[in-house]
C-alpha cells in the first residue's frame, strides 16, 4: 500500500486528545486519522513511566497491526513526557510528541514570567524540567501539577463548581503573580479554555500546544513525501478502550458533532 494513503495514528488516554485532533483536521483535511481514546486506563497523570511505556507501546502495536498507520501523533503530554524516547527507538515510522508550549511562550512574555498547568506526572517529568532548563533560562516558570482536572473533562465536566474550584486552586498563584501566558500543558485542559479565562481574566494569555503540533505533522508528511494527495475529504475512525456510549456522548460535546465509536480490548 502506498504510503500516501495510509491513516495517521493518534491517541490519548482520554478525549483530550480531540483537541489536537481538530487542528490537525484543519491543516490536513485530505489525511485519514485512527483515534483512540485509552480511557480505561485514563488517567495517565498519575501513572508510573513502565505503566505509560507498556500503554503506548501496546496502542502502538493496535495502530501498527489493524491500520497499517504511516506515521503516528501522541496527543498526551504525559505520555510524550514517559514514553517518547521509548516508542522512537522501537517504530521505524515518524511520531510527533506532544510538549507544553513553554518554549513559545518563553519567548513572548514580556514580564519574564510564565505559568504552567499539567499533570502531576507531566510536571514532575525529567521531559518538562529539561525544557525549562534548556528553553527558559530567563524566565521565571510557575509550574503547577492539577490532580483530577483531566478526570473532569472525560466526563464532559467543563464549567460545574467542582471544576470551577479546581481551577481557582491551581491558578490562584499565577493570577496572582506577573505571569502574562499561561501554558496549558494537557490536551485536556483546551476544553477548559473558558471556564480558565473567567479565572485568570483578560491580561493572560493562553498558549496550547495544538496549532504547533499540527504543523510539525505537515511538515513530517512534506518531508517524507507521505502527504495524501487525494481530492476528497479524509475519514477519522474513533476506538475507546472503555465505554463507547459515554465516549461518543463526551466526544460529541466536545467536537460539536455526532461521533461514532468502536470499542477495542488492548
Amino acid at each position: 500500500m502506498s504510503k500516501n494513503i495510509q491513516s495517521i495514528g493518534v491517541f490519548d488516554s482520554g478525549v483530550g486528545g480531540l483537541s489536537i485532533l481538530i487542528e490537525l483536521k484543519k491543516i490536513l483535511p485530505n489525511e485519514d486519522f485512527i483515534f483512540l481514546a485509552d480511557q480505561k486506563y485514563v488517567p495517565y497523570g498519575e501513572k508510573t513511566k513502565k505503566q505509560l511505556v507498556d500503554r503506548c507501546i501496546k496502542i502502538t502495536d493496535f495502530f501498527v497491526k489493524n491500520h497499517n498507520i504511516k506515521m503516528m501523533v501522541v496527543a498526551c503530554n504525559t505520555a510524550t513526557c514517559g514514553a517518547i524516547n521509548e516508542l522512537r527507538a522501537k517504530y521505524n515510522f515518524p511520531i510527533v510528541g506532544t510538549v507544553p508550549a513553554i518554549k513559545p511562550a518563553s519567548k513572548q512574555t514580556k514580564n519574564g514570567v510564565i505559568g504552567v498547568i499539567s499533570t502531576p506526572s507531566t510536571s514532575k517529568s525529567i521531559m518538562l524540567k529539561n525544557i525549562i532548563h534548556k528553553d527558559c533560562s530567563d524566565t521565571d516558570i510557575i509550574n503547577v501539577g492539577c490532580k483530577n482536572l483531566e478526570n473532569a473533562v472525560e466526563e464532559g465536566d467543563l464549567n460545574s463548581l467542582r471544576v470551577n474550584k479546581l481551577l481557582k486552586k491551581y491558578l490562584a498563584n499565577i493570577k496572582n503573580s506577573k505571569a502574562d501566558y499561561l501554558v496549558l500543558g494537557c490536551t485536556h485542559y483546551p476544553f477548559l479554555e473558558k471556564t480558565i479565562r473567567k479565572i485568570i481574566g483578560p491580561k493572560i494569555k493562553l498558549l496550547d500546544s495544538g496549532e504547533a503540533i499540527a504543523k510539525q505533522t505537515n511538515n513530517l508528511l512534506f518531508k517524507n513525501k507521505f502527504k495524501n494527495i487525494q481530492k476528497f475529504k479524509g475519514k477519522t475512525s474513533y476506538f475507546t478502550t472503555g465505554n463507547v456510549v459515554k465516549f461518543q456522548k463526551v466526544a460529541a460535546k466536545l467536537l460539536k458533532n455526532k461521533v461514532p465509536a468502536k470499542y477495542i480490548k488492548i
